[in-house]
């Protein structure tokens, strides 16, 4: 049997890479922890976590086939931790970034049922911030 820990990174194939690094590194604060320019492919640090942002027009994204879109998506959605887990505080930081969320509801999660709300990127992924085990405030 494996004993696996969590998700250590999931990769997103982008149409426009600067407007996905502003959303993940401007609106959601990762940061920029490695480049490959050679194969076409940005690393960004989410906790313990990495995000891959591969252009589908570079050399890496080239092999993935027809770019995202609303026919043929990537994913369903991804979910991040976050905590503290202000909804107000959230959606006022998303909203001053032009990104509207939805309703905070309880939700389902790794440790357990929290709050969550779900978000969109430039890109229409689905994003999903959830809180920590416990009543939605």
């Amino acid at each position: 049997m494996l004993n696996l820990q969590g998700l250590d990174h999931l990769v997103l194939r982008v149409v426009d890479l600067d407007a996905m690094l502003g959303f993940y590194v401007g609106t959601l604060g990762c940061t920029v922890e490695r480049r490959q320019e050679e194969i076409g492919l940005v690393q960004l640090r989410a906790g313990r976590s990495l995000i891959d942002l591969v252009p589908v027009h570079g050399k890496l994204g080239r092999m993935g086939g027809a770019a995202p879109g609303a026919e043929g998506r990537n994913l369903d959605h991804f979910c991040l931790r976050v905590e503290p887990f202000d909804a107000a505080a959230i959606r006022a930081h998303l909203a001053a970034h032009g990104v509207a969320a939805g309703q905070t509801e309880s939700r389902y999660g790794a440790e357990g049922e929290g709050p969550s709300l779900y978000l969109a990127d430039p890109e229409g992924n689905v994003v999903e911030l959830k809180g920590p085990p416990g009543p939605v405030a």
